[in-house]
């Protein structure tokens, strides 16, 4: 199924955008186009390294959150961000949440953008963005790959990978646009209702495909 919306990278280079809701594949998707051979940018290694010990973000992170996201303690001067305490109160605090993207959104772009023209020469180029539609990157892509799933397969991937409550799993799909809305916006869905093994025939289909966004 192909939908195609809002303005795309123009140039020559093949750029893969691979988003979709939490838990709804776009790992097992990006390890497979590993796999075969393509450059595989992915969205949170950048802000994993934007919230790095020592950077900018983290030291921003720290002072507006202080010690409940410290992770050595108050008595190490190396400590890093704890993700999973900053986390708890993104996921529960839109306000803190959009606070917390407004720091990290544009270092991952920025970082995109060096990647990106270090890879120029690479025909084809893949750009793992769970929140690409939610962060404004579709024009970094020129086309957009959604991995669909149903909502409440995605609550139960959720649980138990992370091992969440029902409560804090819902509250992580809350933060993010529902598939609903995506499905909408992207120019290819690719079906992960069925696992792994449905995926793989999906994918070579779409990885042959010309984009008509790309060649008109």
């Amino acid at each position: 199924m192909t939908q195609v919306s809002g303005a795309r990278w123009p140039g020559p280079q093949r750029r893969i955008g691979l988003t979709g809701g939490i838990a709804s594949g776009k790992s097992t998707v990006a390890r497979w186009l590993g796999l075969q051979g393509l450059p595989v940018l992915d969205a949170d290694v950048y802000a994993r390294e934007a919230l790095a010990a020592g950077s900018p973000g983290a030291t921003a992170v720290l002072e507006r959150f202080g010690e409940r996201v410290r992770a050595g303690g108050s008595g190490d001067a190396a400590a890093t961000v704890d993700r999973a305490a900053l986390g708890q109160i993104v996921f529960s605090d839109g306000a803190e949440r959009r606070w917390l993207e407004q720091l990290v959104h544009p270092l991952v772009r920025q970082r995109f953008e060096l990647e990106l023209s270090t890879q120029a020469a690479a025909p084809v180029v893949v750009l793992v963005v769970p929140l690409l539609f939610e962060a404004g990157l579709e024009g970094l892509c020129s086309e957009i790959w959604l991995v669909d799933c149903d909502e409440h397969q995605q609550l139960r991937r959720l649980m138990a990978r992370d091992q969440l409550s029902a409560a804090d799993a819902a509250a992580r799909l809350g933060a993010q646009w529902p598939l609903a809305r995506k499905r909408e916006l992207a120019d290819r869905l690719l079906d992960n209702r069925g696992g792994a093994e449905a995926l793989e025939p999906q994918l070579r289909e779409a990885l042959g495909a010309i984009n008509p966004a790309a060649s008109g």
